[in-house]
């Protein structure tokens, strides 16, 4: 295997699937209609949402974008998404997380319409993903199960071990390699011998939040690696280099048979998939 040949080139994978939503949604002559809410002005935040709109912009969906400023008040942003619920012209509402302190981001996923959660956050979204039913599933771990798809990595029967039990990436995608017959274990704060079990994964996903903590001492040989994590780089420290996964790339690299790299893994599937839950929010309000 090539050096190239262990990258799992997220950018291309994203490039593909934008590609047949924008066919699609051309041939079919359509308009799904996307709102996009950030409240405050978190540099990192903005960055994403910017990202989001030229990606509706390439797929031909419309974008709406509110831009509020962070001492907007909970009642207040609650109501727009009250009346974003309403308007039948738009398809899917996304709240950019996090939100300022003084909103309960709790109160805010759950506001949103079942039917427009394009996040997949919602109770109802959860709950439809851990049964089994169709629904939005939350777009990262979305994005890592057609990464390793698209890499005709197997999953069934597999060792998959999830490092993280968020809401938003670890919950969720251990329940997906569940669905896809893979041998899941969930590792958090509280796992004792940690090593000990990553080092028997098949596949490994890191989301946990620490720049670089995975290092090759926690892999196995011949391990799948996919790194959610992405952190922003002292400049100073690190020359030529603004971000990092939760992964030491150039320490794991060499015992991986298969790993995302940081920036150009993950990062562009969240936002493809986004994008596919936007048009399958407009096909479920469209009674297809």
């Amino acid at each position: 295997m090539t050096d190239k040949d262990k990258i799992i080139d997220g950018k291309a994978v994203a490039a593909r699937i934008k590609e047949e939503i924008k066919n699609n949604i051309r041939e079919r002559g359509i308009k799904p209609a996307l709102s996009v809410i950030l409240v405050g002005d978190d540099p990192a935040s903005a960055v994403y949402v910017n990202n989001k709109k030229k990606a509706c912009e390439f797929c031909g969906i419309e974008s709406r974008s509110y831009e509020l400023p962070s001492e907007t008040t909970e009642e207040e942003l609650l109501s727009l998404i009250d009346t974003l619920n309403k308007d039948k012209e738009i398809n899917g509402i996304l709240v950019q997380l996090p939100v300022p302190e003084h909103i309960d981001p709790d109160k805010v996923i759950e506001a949103i319409s079942p039917l427009k959660d394009v996040d997949g956050f919602s109770t109802q979204s959860v709950g439809a993903l851990s049964v089994g039913k169709k629904g939005f599933v939350p777009c990262t771990p979305a994005g890592i199960i057609e990464l390793l798809h698209s890499y005709d990595v197997e999953i069934s029967g597999k060792n998959c071990v999830v490092m993280g039990r968020s809401n938003i990436v670890g919950k969720p995608a251990a329940m997906l390699l569940l669905r896809e017959n893979g041998t899941v274990t969930v590792t958090h704060t509280k796992t004792r011998d940690i090593k000990e079990i990553t080092g028997r994964a098949d596949i490994l996903i890191a989301a946990v939040g620490k720049p670089g903590m995975i290092d090759e001492s926690y892999i196995k040989e011949g391990a799948v690696i996919i790194d959610v994590g992405i952190h922003r780089l002292d400049p100073g420290k690190n020359e030529g280099r603004k971000l990092c996964g939760d992964v030491d790339f150039d320490s794991v690299y060499d015992k991986a048979s298969l790993i995302t790299p940081v920036p150009g893994g993950v990062g562009p599937m969240t936002i493809a998939m986004l994008m596919k839950n936007t048009l399958l929010a407009f096909d479920m309000q469209d009674g297809r």
